[in-house]
């Protein structure tokens, strides 16, 4: 680390059993007893801020309780506690098990510079809303390949940080909620990149974590409509796909019992139809973007979209080619999006 006091925000709600191994690896990469860990808490229990609030650190510790719920309210109120040091912000995921400090001290190097962010393999069945939609889409239209958009791992620069403060102040009132919710990562990303490089930390193994596919109907509902509002007004125009993107997958086997409930949840949110394959994804993606991009509202589009989502979904996770050729699908899925989304007039409609 450099001797330019940085700082890390933690959001949590009831992770008691992870927040004490987290806090210590981020001190750990911080190694300044100048810098702050600020802990912004919306637990049911006082357990987690017990346990944040025990950890010994060389940092100094500064603790928010009693936030409200949603992970976007608890970063933007630990934010308004931040001091403004010229230093990078790690914001770190709370739910991670066996954190690296290695991969923290990495963020804040290349944070120091602009946006970084983590970069780690994903299992084949799970980050299905990073990989069919929220990196295809943030890399056709902005240019940006980030492979884990969504990452709950990442670190901005000062020069970041003063633009996500201001985009705050202007922000539309109808996308307010949702950036208070998990639509924050999208929010944080898509702000940055207009100020700066944006780099991905490679780590070699999966993120231990919790599930997030419980979450996905809140999950895609906070998230799918920030990102298509950001994309659609986007100043450029979309960039042209280049070379194929690489997707890392790793395989894994789902017990059958699992995967059972996984298609059970799936069909009691959106049950399956014929039509859906008559405009097929990545299309209803497309035209879900270019709707917003002509005036329809962020929140109507996303709606949708979602039963077309699922369905991808669904046809994913039932599917059953080896995880290369899984990858290899998404890469093309990937080009697909960009290549339509280029071939679009500034204003019109797809048919």
């Amino acid at each position: 680390m450099t001797q330019t006091p940085a700082a890390a925000i933690l959001p949590s709600r009831n992770e008691s059993a992870t927040i004490a191994a987290v806090t210590m690896a981020v001190d750990a990469a911080l190694n300044n007893p100048s810098s702050l860990i600020i802990h912004a808490d919306s637990s049911d229990d006082p357990t987690t801020s017990e346990h944040f609030t025990a950890t010994p650190t060389r940092a100094r510790k500064f603790s928010l309780t009693g936030l409200p719920r949603g992970k976007g309210a608890q970063i933007l109120a630990a934010l308004a506690h931040l001091p403004d040091t010229g230093g990078p912000v790690l914001i770190a995921d709370t739910d991670t098990r066996n954190p690296d400090p290695a991969v923290y001290r990495e963020l804040f190097a290349q944070g120091e510079h602009g946006f970084a962010i983590a970069d780690y393999p994903r299992y084949w069945d799970e980050a299905n809303l990073t990989s069919h939609l929220a990196r295809p889409l943030i890399a056709a239209v902005t240019g940006h390949d980030v492979p884990q958009p969504l990452a709950g791992d990442l670190a901005l620069s000062a020069r970041s940080l003063r633009a996500v403060r201001e985009a705050v102040d202007t922000l539309e009132a109808q996308l307010r909620p949702a950036v208070d919710g998990y639509g924050i990562d999208a929010f944080l990303l898509l702000t940055a990149a207009r100020t700066g490089p944006i780099t991905s930390v490679t780590i070699n193994a999966p993120k231990s974590h919790a599930a997030s596919f419980p979450h996905l109907p809140q999950i895609y509902d906070q998230a799918v409509p920030v990102l298509l509002a950001l994309t659609a007004a986007w100043p450029h125009p979309p960039a042209p796909g280049s070379s194929a993107p690489s997707y890392r997958l790793a395989h894994r086997t789902l017990a059958p019992h699992r995967h059972a409930t996984m298609l059970a949840t799936l069909d009691a949110l959106a049950p399956a139809h014929p039509r859906y394959d008559s405009c097929p994804w990545p299309l209803t993606l497309a035209k879900a973007w270019h709707s917003v991009r002509n005036g329809i509202g962020p929140h109507q589009a996303a709606h949708g979209l979602w039963p077309h989502y699922v369905h991808r979904v669904r046809s994913w996770l039932t599917a059953e080619p080896p995880t290369m050729e899984r990858a290899t699908q998404l890469a093309a899925a990937h080009l697909q999006l960009s290549g339509i989304l280029t071939a679009l007039p500034a204003r019109s409609r797809i048919t």
